[in-house]
């Protein structure tokens, strides 16, 4: 009988040890999943970077604060202003004591006008012709007509902007032609035509 117990006893503890070694591949197999939780991190690192990407809103927002700032009541409310039209685009002119920056619709003019140095230059020459190119800040309000036609109708509000400024500065405007309104714009279609003066092709038969 003691015989009998002992093989028992052996048997209950080899079942046990057994036991203890089917419990270690478990073990084993949580760093697995630790390891696929690390992968899973990654992607939020992409999301982010992308959350760099929206800083041009507030810079427009704070442009429009600092025309808000500078112009207190509106473009009405100020005293050196004039108004310029070319084709069907309409332009007011503000006039500032400043360093020469000019603000077109509460954005930068070398983003407004595509960095084209045309329009750019154009829109200058007034304030050239003076010698006030780094004297003034421009605030602009433009509507109407394309970039091209707003850029001539710019210029000439400025012209008249400075006569604000000095009644003696109309002489020197004069001369380089900056106070003539440029009256040409599209004429009209015409009925039975197919634009202003171009008639379909004549067929006699």
């Amino acid at each position: 009988m003691a015989v009998s117990l002992s093989s028992l006893t052996s048997s209950l503890s080899s079942l046990s040890f057994s036991s203890n070694i089917s419990h270690k591949p478990t073990s084993l197999s949580l760093p697995r999943t630790f390891s696929i939780s690390r992968s899973s991190k990654l992607p939020s690192l992409t999301v982010s970077a992308s959350a760099l990407a929206p800083p041009a809103e507030p810079e427009i927002a704070d442009l429009k604060k600092y025309v808000k700032s500078r112009l207190p009541g509106g473009f009405a409310a100020q005293t050196i202003i004039g108004t310029g039209r070319r084709k069907t685009a309409v332009a007011r002119v503000v006039l500032q004591e400043g360093t020469g920056k000019f603000v077109i619709n509460y954005r930068d003019a070398q983003e407004y006008f595509q960095g084209n140095p045309l329009w750019l230059q154009y829109m200058k020459v007034p304030l050239i012709t003076l010698g006030y190119e780094t004297s003034f800040d421009v605030f602009v309000k433009a509507e109407g007509g394309g970039l091209s036609g707003q850029a001539q109708a710019i210029t000439l509000g400025i012209a008249r902007a400075l006569l604000k400024v000095s009644e003696g500065y109309r002489v020197p405007l004069r001369q380089q032609g900056l106070l003539t309104r440029d009256a040409r714009a599209v004429e009209r279609k015409k009925v039975g035509l197919k634009k202003a003066r171009k008639a379909p092709q004549y067929s006699k038969r």
